[in-house]
């Protein structure tokens, strides 16, 4: 360990305080501490951090409503406008499948701390009747879609699952798959990749010491993807493979639809290289960020930038005119990350967020602060849409596919494991119910279905049609769920319900059709 040279090296970036315990420490934690500091490239950390603070208050004086444009109809496909197209997409993207020319890429490199857990999210159970972890639930539609691209197209088919970890979720996310033998999935279709970790820092630049030994150290933002697949030759290994689009999600969508066929073949078809898929906001003050034009250029503008009165402006139609609500599911060709890659990365600035960081007081003392006492700095998936030569939107409805699980059970009711759990179950009662299957009460009376929405028709595809979607008049969530691997969203379900009456809890898996009662199967 060369001391005197790193000391000399910290005095000029200004960081000569990470040193301060150096005396106090034992050997092996002072090994620790060198070598995590040696490794930090502190003037790149110096231009990140000017960068990024430039941005924010830039962006606090701007007025962004004046500069804000909705997405255009002519770039957005929807689930429900569209309904004469989404045979046609679904179509497309099960034959780019069947050519093997799609991957599906996994933001995966948070922890569960929200959630009251230390172990990835992507293991979480949410307690549904079958104990399924969001990352199995997952991996069974990456193989159900692969049995249904053969079925259609008549040639085996692979779709590579790449996996983007973080320092903190790499080894256990690996143990993990390995233990549960990659839930069907063959091992080297399965690839990790750590994304980079960046220091916390305080409001004037020191890095932060979270204890005396070690710098408090924070992944990167989901955009930190970029710098991943350029540091770790992922895009090389998609361009090996011979394939042409990703589908890039966040882990914590339990209703995730994974390499998407409709969502991949209506961006092929509009010739994009970019894509997002959004849902429409509940109402103006909803916090997801919004998918739109700023000065002709397409982002997302986070909820706490609009005004309320540009938030609540409505269309001819009545719909809110800024609707696009991102849930951090997107559609890139391979050629567009390459060129993101070598060329446009550099240019991504960090995005700075003020929070409570836990750490070491001059006096040594840890410190468990009230309020922001610092920022960490990220880059956002979202922020290469600028890039795009050719950008499009799909819309989809949110009780199909999108129930986020961020919080505890205790924590505010909303996007929980319990809200996570009814949503998925909800969709599967839903399923049931428009492949002719009924559901009785303890009395053996029929529970009344009535239809989710207005519209009539069925669509034929392997996605059961969001136009023909029934529910039970009570509105109670019912215990019902499918596997992954009977159906993907709601196709083929035919044979194990129509015409058949059920007592909840339901579950149809590829072992048959279970009806549970209160003790047990």
């Amino acid at each position: 360990m060369n001391v005197p040279e790193l000391r000399s090296r910290l005095s000029q970036a200004g960081q000569a305080h990470l040193l301060q315990f150096w005396p106090e420490l034992e050997e092996a934690q002072q090994m620790e501490l060198y070598a995590e500091l040696e490794a930090m490239n502190f003037e790149e950390l110096h231009v990140f951090f000017q960068k990024a603070t430039a941005e924010s208050s830039q962006a606090q004086r701007d007025g962004m409503d004046a500069r804000m444009e909705p997405v255009p109809r002519e770039v957005l496909g929807s689930a429900t406008r569209d309904q004469d197209q989404l045979q046609a997409w679904e179509n497309e993207g099960l034959f780019q499948i069947s050519q093997n020319k799609v991957a599906v890429l996994l933001l995966a490199g948070g922890q569960g701390t929200r959630l009251g857990v230390a172990y990835p999210k992507g293991m979480y159970d949410v307690g549904l009747p079958s104990h399924k972890t969001l990352f199995q639930i997952q991996a069974e539609r990456i193989l159900k879609l692969q049995q249904l691209a053969e079925k259609y197209h008549g040639n085996k088919c692979v779709i590579p699952w790449y996996i983007m970890t973080s320092g903190r979720t790499m080894e256990s996310t690996e143990e993990f798959f390995a233990k549960h033998k990659y839930f069907g999935l063959r091992k080297e279709n399965v690839i990790f990749f750590q994304q980079g970790m960046l220091p916390a820092m305080t409001f004037d630049g020191k890095i932060i010491l979270e204890e005396k030994h070690k710098v408090s150290m924070a992944p990167d933002g989901n955009g930190g993807l970029y710098r991943a697949l350029a540091a770790q030759n992922i895009v090389q290994d998609m361009e090996r493979r011979g394939v042409g689009c990703v589908h890039v999600y966040c882990v914590d969508n339990i209703l995730v639809r994974v390499a998407d066929p409709r969502f991949i073949g209506f961006c092929v078809r509009k010739g994009a290289d970019c894509g997002a898929k959004v849902v429409e906001k509940t109402n103006p003050t909803e916090p997801v960020g919004v998918v739109c034009r700023v000065d002709g250029v397409y982002q997302v503008v986070e909820y706490s930038e609009i005004a309320l009165a540009t938030a609540q402006r409505r269309g001819p139609d009545g719909r809110l005119q800024f609707s696009a609500g991102n849930i951090a599911n997107h559609f890139f060709t391979v050629p567009f990350l390459r060129d993101v890659v070598k060329v446009h990365e550099p240019r991504l600035l960090h995005h700075v967020a003020q929070k409570k960081i836990s750490c070491v007081s001059p006096q040594g003392q840890r410190v468990k602060p009230d309020k922001p006492n610092g920022i960490k700095m990220e880059k956002f998936v979202f922020d290469i849409f600028q890039f795009a030569k050719k950008f499009v939107v799909y819309e989809v409805l949110r009780e199909d596919e999108f129930s986020p699980l961020k919080n505890a059970d205790s924590q505010n009711g909303k996007d929980n494991p319990t809200t996570a759990r009814h949503a998925l179950m909800s969709l599967h009662h839903c399923w049931v119910l428009n492949a002719g299957g009924h559901f009785i009460d303890e009395n053996g009376s029929r529970l009344p279905a009535i239809p989710r929405s207005a519209a009539n028709g069925k669509s034929e595809g392997i996605t059961a049609g969001v136009n023909y979607n029934l529910k039970d008049a009570n509105d109670v969530p019912i215990q019902c769920e499918i596997s992954p691997l009977i159906s993907y969203a709601g196709e083929g379900i035919e044979s194990y319900v129509a015409g058949k009456e059920f007592h909840a809890p339901l579950i149809i898996d590829e072992n048959g059709v279970h009806e549970l009662v209160k003790n047990g199967l």
